[in-house]
């Protein structure tokens, strides 16, 4: 006899039904209190950039303030190589757990993706953005066989010779070779780029004399500027930076509106869970607003700026078009 499909369901279904809901229930409730229960294991912080660099110090200080807020020990793993590109290629194909994580810096999040035709992964999509961490901005430095005494006596020295001094970066696309190329075209000046395998080099050489010009985040010279080995000329933020508060800003010296600054940040691989980017972007907040973080940041030329997930990645978005624009008027480009 056929049955209505209004009639109830017959007891078997029933049963098995309700068999199976009794053992969907403790896994339910397992992944639910893994989820409310991380960190319950150490958590990996990529750093693509080798020790000792800035982005590793600024790692080194957020590392040791989240460990006691998150309750576990963060972990650095250094994967240098291809400016970056190699440390955000692994982390984007990690597992989504919240146990791997990148701190990553401007070239990473803003330039790479306009500067290299193939690369592995999509910024920001293949990511969870957690956090922006830090605005850095620059200082531009000269030799001490340079005349100029200041930003206006430079820009008119340039102007005088176009063509005969060269300025130095850590190589083809970089923060360092993009920001002289922006001061150029703001200034109207003709400068020759020497590029160098990593700043280490072009900075020796700039005090050497083989190049007169060179501009990179504040840590990478702040000794030598108070050591006297080389002269700045200004820094690249709207007002002075406490690691180097004698230097005026290069709107100071002349060229109203100019402002290229840096900024560090914290991601995630995407499909991270909500839960997890959240409660790390709070970690993060508490972090950057304690006093000892912020003193010890600002001795290091970052400026603690954090940022929520949502106004990160739109951080990201806008950042890679400004940055689009100057690969593309520097004519850089990477296979």
């Amino acid at each position: 006899m056929k049955t209505s499909k209004h009639e109830p369901q017959s007891r078997p279904n029933r049963f098995r039904r309700a068999l199976f809901a009794l053992a969907a229930a403790p896994l339910a409730i397992a992944m639910g209190t893994a989820q409310a229960a991380w960190p319950e294991k150490p958590i990996r912080l990529v750093v693509a950039f080798p020790p000792g660099g800035p982005v590793d110090t600024h790692a080194r200080v957020l590392a040791e303030k989240l460990q006691p807020l998150l309750g576990q020990s963060i972990v650095l793993d250094y994967k240098a190589g291809a400016a970056g590109n190699i440390g955000s290629d692994n982390v984007a194909k990690s597992a989504p757990d919240g146990y791997t994580l990148l701190l990553a810096n401007t070239g990473q999040m803003a330039i790479n993706n306009s500067l290299y035709p193939k690369l592995p992964y999509g910024m920001p999509k293949d990511f969870a953005p957690v956090a922006r961490t830090a605005l850095i901005p620059l200082v531009m430095v000269v030799n001490n066989n340079v005349p100029a005494r200041n930003l206006k006596e430079f820009i008119a020295y340039a102007k005088a010779n176009p063509g005969k001094l060269n300025f130095a970066s850590g190589g083809n696309g970089g923060i360092s070779h993009l920001m002289p190329e922006l001061f150029k075209q703001a200034s109207g000046t003709f400068i020759v780029h020497i590029p160098y395998k990593g700043s280490a080099p072009a900075l020796t050489d700039v005090m050497g004399g083989q190049a007169q010009m060179m501009a990179d985040s504040i840590p990478l010279f702040t000794q030598y500027i108070k050591a006297g080995k080389v002269r700045a000329l200004g820094v690249t933020s709207k007002q002075r930076s406490p690691a180097l508060p004698d230097v005026p800003t290069l709107e100071e010296g002349g060229l109203k509106g100019f402002e290229v600054v840096g900024f560090y940040g914290m991601l995630a691989p995407a499909g991270t869970p909500k839960e997890i980017v959240a409660r790390l972007s709070n970690a993060l907040h508490t972090v950057l607003t304690d006093p000892d973080t912020k003193a010890r940041l600002e001795q290091q030329g970052a400026e603690p700026a954090w940022q929520s997930p949502e106004a990160f990645t739109a951080t990201i978005v806008a950042e890679q078009k400004r940055w689009g624009q100057a690969v593309k008027v520097s004519g850089a480009k990477i296979d």
